[in-house]
């Protein structure tokens, strides 16, 4: 049984960082892709960022060069380090994993390429 926990959000001034985590278990595949959706009330959830299990990653034009996707295989955690933040990046969070898989193409910003889900994680930026 897989299971996704993220934590980490919560509420910030425009220009601060946050760090969401997702702790994954009951995950044995090799090869596969993990990546960082949001939904915004009222919008469709987006792909915001992907990593592969070999490390390779992959952004939305939005946030790069301010969020970071990064994974720490020992601990089976998924982090997302948030910086620059901007009231636009209000939203619920929800951590996402498929496998056997790779975030290749455009398939990673597609929300029903992912099998599993977390329950998700509120980040409010405020001007």
């Amino acid at each position: 049984q897989v299971r996704l926990v993220e934590s980490g959000g919560g509420s910030v001034q425009a220009g601060g960082s946050l760090r969401l985590s997702c702790a994954a278990s009951g995950y044995g595949y090799s090869s596969y892709c993990m990546g960082w959706f949001r939904q915004a009330p009222g919008k469709e959830r987006e792909g915001v960022a992907a990593i592969d299990s070999d490390g390779s990653t992959n952004y939305a034009d939005s946030v790069k060069g301010r969020f970071t996707i990064s994974q720490d295989n020992a601990k089976n955690i998924l982090y997302l380090q948030m910086n620059s933040l901007k009231p636009e990046d209000t939203a619920m969070y929800y951590c996402a994993a498929v496998g056997p898989w790779r975030c290749g193409g455009a398939t990673w910003r597609d929300r029903r390429t992912f099998g599993y889900w977390g329950q998700g994680t509120q980040v409010t930026v405020s001007s």
